[in-house]
């Protein structure tokens, strides 16, 4: 397979073969390395290279060129590769242009003038971008191909599973791929054995479960320790940093999750507020980015599996899995986070999975390219899906019962939807109805103040309603809140149960559980703020009373 290319292009000759030879120097075993002084004549030759089908992996252009300016190049070389990384070298003089490119260009990266020495100014930065560019490109496809009906909740299941587990693959709508039908006849099956996947060994799963898919494809490893010092049972921001922590810190990590890696915040289109990520990141890239940092470092990780049960063994704790499965460890953070309250109303339940979906899932925004789609919800998840399905939606409806945004929305969201003419807010506004036939097609919807009655087209509908925490698996010992959340800390003195059930002298640490040894971080703690940040920032406090904790036992 012909290699990737990494093109750079600067009129000064001499920067030029600067550039060209360190990028050699790392790069040319994976990377094919063109270079050129003509911000033109490269337009001429990507414009080639895009003919013959090359793949280019990244530009890296200079700011200041008689010819055209480095932002004017990106503007015309988006339009042949726009998922080529970008990045701009610049001068002292130039940071303000590079500054302005991150919003006009999405601009990667401004490299600043020289970058010696490049073991630590350029090849970090380059590694970083093409691991990103690496992880969406997708050349001629060899991988897992799905096969199924757009609207069944069973393919759906499975391309969630594979897109939240970042494991690439190809989706064939059999009612609009002619290759579907063509692998069905090939192959001898029915239609009525749909969803069918194709592994990459010629193994077909006919209507897997996501269990059956994780063990064909290996993404479940066996335990591989007899004692862990500590467990994480959920894999969201919370837990995914308690697992980074735990592992660089030596301790034997193991991470379980019963779904996808990333939680809520890993079905994110884009968070644009997280710390120095100036032009925002997704949710799959930042989920992507910490379990690649956890493992390097040492963090094993079991998904999809579900925890049942957690009992108190001697000095230790035993961990349950759902198919009976025993793990044992010292401690325990419980990061499992929240799910989305379920909507009761009628019809939802009938075409869930089918057009009705709780969360972003991405996976089938493009199914509703040109039509109309329903989000219900106003915090920023909603928000951040909004900007994201207009891509490709015709006209995207946000219903909220609130008279306005501003209660539950980053004002920075609010200014995003504002500025897109294809959503509509429909505030004082409920769903009464969902319709449809073997899948949804109408929504019936209220206007509280008046009463008036509307019905709309709907190819989809979202739904980001409220908070509930995922903790009913959990036995009475660890104490929770009316709502499900898991008390911690101070907190739990308020509880006469907890008087009687502690035995320790100490109180308990800020984020231990009425159970000693076992903590929790993230939404699924009572009294927690829901944001990615505090999130990662109490995953990692966790570790530290882990520490604390071991130190004792």
């Amino acid at each position: 397979m012909e290699k990737p290319i990494i093109f750079s292009i600067d009129d000064d000759q001499q920067v030029l073969n600067a550039i060209a030879r360190d990028l050699k120097v790392k790069y040319s075993s994976q990377y094919k390395i063109i270079s050129t002084a003509s911000a033109k004549e490269a337009l001429e030759r990507i414009t080639e290279l895009k003919n013959e089908s090359r793949a280019i992996a990244m530009f890296i252009c200079d700011q200041r060129m008689p010819e055209m300016q480095g932002i004017e190049f990106f503007e015309e070389a988006l339009k042949i590769y726009p998922e080529a990384k970008r990045v701009l070298l610049t001068a002292y003089s130039d940071t303000e242009a590079a500054i302005n490119a991150i919003n006009k260009v999405q601009l990667d990266y401004y490299l600043m003038k020289p970058w010696d020495p490049a073991e630590d100014r350029l090849y970090p930065v380059i590694d970083d971008l093409l691991t990103d560019w690496q992880s969406n490109y997708k050349p001629d496809f060899k991988g897992l191909r799905v096969i199924g009906y757009q609207y069944s909740p069973l393919s759906h299941n499975i391309k969630d599973y594979l897109a939240g587990n970042l494991i690439p693959y190809l989706w064939l709508d059999i009612e609009k791929n002619p290759e579907a039908q063509h692998l069905l006849e090939i192959n001898k099956l029915d239609k009525e054995q749909l969803p069918v996947v194709l592994l990459e060994d010629g193994m077909i799963l006919k209507r897997p479960d996501v269990a059956t898919l994780a063990d064909s494809i290996g993404s479940n490893p066996e335990i591989t320790a007899e004692m862990y010092d500590v467990v994480i049972i959920g894999a969201g921001p919370a837990g995914l940093a308690a697992a980074v922590y735990g592992a660089s810190e030596g301790l034997r990590t193991l991470v379980i999750e019963r779904k996808a890696p990333g939680g809520q915040a890993g079905t994110s289109s884009r968070i644009e507020n997280y710390l120095g990520f100036p032009s925002g990141l997704t949710g799959a890239d930042l989920t992507r980015r910490a379990i690649s940092q956890a493992r390097r470092l040492g963090a094993e990780f079991l998904s999809p599996k579900e925890v049942i049960d957690i009992k108190q063994v001697d000095n230790y704790k035993v961990i349950t899995l759902g198919d009976g499965q025993e793990i044992n460890c010292r401690s325990i953070i419980i990061t499992t986070g929240v799910d989305y309250r379920k909507l009761e109303t009628k019809g939802i339940e009938d075409f869930t999975g089918a057009g009705i979906y709780y969360g972003a899932a991405i996976t089938e925004a493009s199914a509703c390219k040109d039509k109309s789609v329903y989000i219900v919800g106003g915090g920023n998840s909603a928000g951040q899906s909004a900007v994201y399905l207009s891509k490709f939606a015709n006209k995207v409806y946000i219903i909220v019962r609130k008279d306005s945004l501003s209660y539950t929305m980053s004002s920075y969201l609010i200014q995003q939807i504002s500025d897109l003419p294809n959503i509509e807010v429909l505030i004082d506004t409920e769903i009464r109805e969902a319709k449809g036939d073997t899948h949804l097609e109408n929504l019936i919807i209220e206007h509280l103040p008046t009463g008036k009655i509307t019905t709309g087209d709907a190819a989809a509908l979202y739904i980001f309603i409220g908070a509930k925490p995922f903790t009913d698996w959990l036995g009475t010992a660890v104490q929770r809140d009316q709502k499900g959340f898991i008390e911690t800390g101070r907190d739990l003195t308020a509880y006469p149960e907890f008087t009687k059930q502690w035995k320790l002298k100490r109180d308990p640490f800020l984020l231990e559980t009425s159970l000693p040894g076992i903590f929790a971080a993230g939404d699924v703690r009572s009294g927690a703020m829901n944001r990615v940040a505090s999130a990662v920032g109490e995953g990692s406090m966790a570790i530290s009373f882990v520490h604390k904790y071991l130190a004792e036992n």
